[in-house]
């Protein structure tokens, strides 16, 4: 498969807002898998490629960054925002173990508001909702692995 076609896929994926695309040809085989921005972005999303030859093996997985379709779904509710990880780590609730989790469902943030840690390399990263809200989802279990651009939770925006 060509550099050339699987641009014309990325293209196509563009104008019909296609989250994820798999296309056979002949023996080559192609999943194209867009994963979502992080709210506060303007630049588009990344997408990861995994290219499979049909005589090679097993077919490929999924790309390590591709979030599992159901927890994108959540945001597609009409107005609902995500907050989503800013980079790979593992998700914490609470600044400790035997603390109270940062928010719960149906807890107010403000933009400043943290809502949980995500840990890299032994460094704890707190994370902001950077939003004024309520959060109405939480994706992700503790102690979970997220990576970069992940959803985490669902919010519902103050109306302006």
């Amino acid at each position: 498969m060509s550099v050339e076609r699987i641009k014309e896929l990325l293209a196509l994926m563009a104008k019909n807002e296609l989250v994820e695309l798999e296309l056979e040809e002949g023996e080559f085989r192609v999943k194209l898998v867009k994963s979502r921005p992080p709210a506060a972005a303007v630049a588009a999303a990344p997408v990861a490629m995994v290219a499979h030859h049909a005589g090679s093996g097993p077919a490929a997985a999924a790309p390590a960054g591709a979030a599992p379709a159901k927890s994108a779904a959540p945001a597609r509710r009409e107005g609902m925002k995500e907050i989503t990880s800013p980079i790979v780590g593992t998700f914490y609730r609470a600044p400790k173990p035997d603390a109270d989790p940062f928010v719960d469902v149906g807890s107010r943030v403000e933009p400043d508001t943290t809502v949980c840690i995500i840990e890299a390399m032994k460094v704890m990263n707190e994370v902001k909702a950077e939003i004024k809200g309520v959060i109405r989802e939480i994706l992700i279990e503790n102690g979970q692995p997220v990576e970069y651009g992940q959803p985490i939770f669902v919010v519902e925006p103050d109306q302006a």
